[in-house]
């Protein structure tokens, strides 16, 4: 079947990442809501609201976690399942909330879903992708989640023309989550297990037939037999290791050292903000002197702007041009925008008339910029690289622990801080980020970050130093890490 094939698994598997997007985009409408905010007796600047958006990003760093266990003990597409069967539970509970309660309960239940969701989806998506085409493929999962995000704008625009005395302006929005959360139900186990997976778990028959589905174009039966070859030799390889449990990612150098960087790729991504302006674009925008449904329109708009750019991106750039160059273009890219939109959100207080609403459309421009830049460099990077340098042997526990504490716990910090941030010190806010990106986010990735396009996923290993097909110490749990590194060093 090939690359249409490869291209429809990993859309359909990214409707996991739709609803990553759609459940962290929705609450920017619904707390603009006049019913909604009267029914919880709260305004969008509270605690209480940053409550619900940290509640989420909690929920999701359990569910990252728990993904550890699941990916190795179920499987990939088992893990799709479980998420969006959890997700199905906490939409029904946000939409029928009669209480605050239940919101933060509903919220927590999708943040656990999504959590599992934002880290199987994209090892999936990886570990059946071709290594030529491997960018455009987990690229998918930043692409669906900003269709996430413009589902959920318009619907939530929609939604708000309803009178203010009717609850459908939040419930319906809410509820929606439902559809996509049944699409994955019905339809992920007409999908294959990865094929890494499978030879993993001795299904070695299986995971041959299933590379044949993946990458079969007529021509390359001997690509594929080597494909084979390579991830069954290397998975007998590091079968090696005895030790089960966490604490072996962090006693093996090479495995610490691409746990860290998988982890920090996650970390200098919520640190370009993009989070921050996705979940509160709607307060940016009243700081800015935009307000009523106008705002809303333009959080529609905006959430447009990146999928576009990500689409773009990854089918015709990421990769050709690689993760390095496009991550440092980003980091200075997006801390200029930062700057000028803080320069901007300076002068909108003292600012009036025709000269108000310049520097509104300016301050629009420069957080619309801040999006076409992340979705042509961290966005889609982030999924891709985090994803790609983990070896097999941890690469469920490691996405895990990458995602859930990189990721969704750094997350959960700005959720709860950001609302009060932005009444509070305003367009100051933005420094913390600019200051991070080139404080350390751009040294980081120049110095330290692998370029890793069209390298095979077992190739990688010798990029951080290890032999390919090679393999690691008996009794690896038993050993300290001086141990650990002396005796590999003997068997090179």
């Amino acid at each position: 079947m090939g690359l249409g094939f490869n291209i429809a698994l990993a859309v359909f598997a990214g409707t996991g990442s739709f609803l990553f997007g759609y459940d962290s985009g929705v609450m920017t409408d619904v707390i603009q809501s006049p019913h909604f905010l009267k029914f919880f007796n709260t305004s969008p600047e509270t605690a209480i609201i940053g409550a619900i958006n940290s509640t989420f990003s909690g929920g999701a760093v359990f569910g990252s976690l728990m993904g550890g266990l699941t990916m190795d003990s179920l499987g990939r597409r088992w893990t799709v399942l479980v998420g969006a069967v959890i997700n199905l539970v906490g939409a029904a509970m946000q939409s029928g909330a009669q209480n605050l309660a239940m919101i933060l309960v509903g919220r927590i239940l999708a943040g656990w879903a999504v959590g599992l969701l934002s880290m199987s989806v994209p090892i999936y998506q990886s570990e059946c992708a071709h290594p030529s085409k491997r960018g455009l493929i987990v690229g998918i999962t930043q692409q669906m989640i900003g269709i996430g995000f413009i589902v959920s704008t318009w619907i939530g625009y929609g939604s708000a023309h309803v009178p203010e005395t009717s609850s459908f302006s939040w419930r319906f929005p809410l509820g929606f989550q439902c559809i996509p959360c049944m699409i994955i139900i019905c339809g992920i186990m007409f999908f294959p297990e990865s094929p890494r997976y499978l030879v993993e778990t001795d299904r070695a028959d299986e995971a041959l037939k299933v590379l044949r589905r993946l990458h079969y174009n007529g021509r390359n039966e001997d690509d594929i037999q080597a494909q084979f070859h390579e991830i069954k030799t290397t998975i007998e390889a590091e079968k090696a290791v005895t030790a089960p449990g966490w604490l072996i990612m962090f006693k093996v150098k090479q495995w610490r050292t691409r746990l860290l960087h998988a982890t920090f790729m996650q970390v200098f991504t919520q640190m370009t903000g993009i989070n921050i302006i996705g979940y509160y674009q709607t307060v940016m925008y009243k700081n800015l002197g935009i307000e009523g449904k106008r705002n809303l329109l333009v959080s529609g708009i905006y959430n447009v702007v990146g999928p576009v750019f990500n689409l773009f991106f990854i089918t015709f750039l990421l990769d050709r041009v690689g993760r390095r160059k496009p991550l440092l273009f980003g980091t200075i890219a997006i801390s200029i925008a930062l700057v000028c939109e803080a320069a901007i959100g300076s002068q909108i207080p003292k600012a009036t008339g025709a000269r108000k609403d310049s520097l509104s459309i300016a301050g629009v421009f420069f957080l619309f910029s801040v999006s076409a830049i992340f979705s042509c460099s961290f966005g889609p990077i982030s999924w891709v690289y985090a994803s790609e340098i983990m070896p097999l042997s941890i690469r469920g526990r490691g996405s895990a622990f990458a995602t859930g504490i990189g990721n969704w716990l750094v997350s959960t910090v700005w959720s709860q801080v950001s609302p009060i941030a932005l009444a509070d010190i305003t367009y100051r806010f933005y420094f913390i980020f600019v200051g991070w990106n080139l404080c350390v986010t751009l040294p980081a990735v120049f110095f330290l970050w692998k370029e890793t396009k069209q390298v095979s996923l077992e190739e990688i290993d010798l990029l951080f130093g290890e032999r390919a097909l090679g393999t690691l110490p008996d009794r690896l749990g038993d050993a300290k890490e001086e141990d650990v590194v002396h005796e590999e060093a003997k068997r090179l």
